[in-house]
């Protein structure tokens, strides 16, 4: 189980991982921030990327915030490094 730090831009033109900012994996979704939409959007763009389902993954903490901490069962830390790439330093 990997635990990945997120910052989300919901009513994106796409749906998309966009590279790191500082520790935060940067995602992109077209759906709203209403009702969880944008939630599942982020769980299944990151679920898709990895090649896990979508169940596997679950927002732990920042469930209304645009900065999230999801937690993906079935995968490495390592398995996150080589998908996404190393993160950039820390912007503080």
């Amino acid at each position: 189980m990997a635990n990945l730090p997120v910052c989300v831009t919901p009513k994106s033109g796409r749906d998309e991982t966009a590279g790191w900012r500082g520790a935060e994996l940067v995602v992109r979704v077209t759906a709203p921030p209403e009702g969880g939409k944008a939630n599942a959007a982020v769980c299944k763009v990151v679920a898709r990327a990895l090649g896990v389902p979508k169940s596997a993954v679950r927002v732990v903490r920042g469930d209304i915030a645009r900065h999230k901490l999801l937690e993906i069962e079935g995968v490495s830390e390592e398995a996150l490094r080589s998908t996404f790439g190393e993160p950039d330093a820390p912007l503080f």
